[in-house]
């Protein structure tokens, strides 16, 4: 029997994880759909979810939200796993026991290969669709959180063969709804991607930090602070991503390491045409990334 059309305003959605990504997921889709569910186990931000009206509904048992939602009539129409890398691989791997009715489940994770392999052995009553919003702050906590901070940011889906077109559009609905901009890669193109683009700089700006002495924290300005700023993001989520996006990671830091060893080349011989050169190169390739 084939399912209804999705309509994201008569729809029940619970978000596991009201950090900063699923508290302002919350606030962006607050009065665009029938009911927010939110499940966290830290009951502090469940108080000020509800406190707030960020959510209808909040708990920090997922096998009772979830559960006591699909007892009422219609039940949970899609589920957004809204945590770090590791937790998603385990909520993943419970979600057969956690939910009794079939769903829509989609992540925010920040790689995708290891979760839509999980999402593919989930029962088929599940729909999955892996989801990565590019967008975020290192501070994070629903204290944190922004009604815009998904406007206008990249929002990349990466459908299973399975996904079914009801699936994908809901993650388009909600993308819309949110004010972002919607892109569809394969999980592992985007591991590939996101590890310079993402995780990298994550480790480069770890690395400035620790090779610079506390005693010049005076001393430092805009520069130290914009190339340094995503260090200061909890490693409680970053170690999951590295983890998971070992082999790419890697991969991205060897090719940094070469640029390296070229500017101190250049310099140790005192080349100073050739880093003139090097950094006129650079120059060009970051205008061409960011314009």
């Amino acid at each position: 029997m084939s399912q209804p059309d999705f309509n994201l305003a008569e729809s029940k959605i619970a978000i596991i994880g009201l950090g900063l990504m699923g508290g302002s997921l919350a606030l962006g889709l607050k009065g665009k759909c029938a009911a927010l569910y939110g499940i966290d186990p830290h009951l502090p931000t469940l108080e000020l979810a509800l406190s707030q009206h960020i959510v209808d509904y909040a708990d920090s048992d997922p096998t009772s939200a979830l559960r006591g939602a699909s007892a009422q009539s219609k039940g949970i129409d899609m589920i957004i796993l809204a945590t770090p890398v590791p937790a998603i691989l385990t909520l993943l791997e419970k979600l057969p026991t956690l939910m009794p009715n079939s769903c829509i489940v989609m992540d925010l994770g920040s790689t995708k290969k290891l979760i839509v392999d999980s999402m593919s052995r989930l029962p088929e009553r599940f729909d999955p669709i892996g989801g990565h919003p590019i967008c975020g702050k290192e501070k994070l906590s629903l204290a944190n959180a922004e009604r815009t901070l998904y406007y206008a940011a990249p929002f990349l889906l990466t459908p299973l063969e399975r996904t079914s077109k009801r699936a994908l559009s809901a993650a388009n609905q909600i993308i819309e709804a949110l004010g972002a901009k919607a892109t569809v890669l394969d999980a592992s193109e985007h591991d590939r991607i996101l590890a310079a683009t993402s995780h990298l700089p994550f480790v480069l700006a770890s690395a400035l930090a620790l090779t610079t002495p506390d005693s010049f924290a005076s001393f430092i300005g805009t520069g130290f602070r914009s190339t340094s700023r995503v260090a200061g993001t909890s490693s409680s989520m970053m170690l999951g991503v590295l983890q998971s996006n070992r082999e790419n990671v890697l991969t991205a830091l060897h090719g940094l390491q070469n640029e390296l060893a070229k500017l101190e080349s250049a310099l140790s011989s005192e080349d100073f045409e050739k880093l003139e050169s090097i950094l006129n190169d650079a120059q060009t390739k970051y205008q061409i990334l960011t314009q």
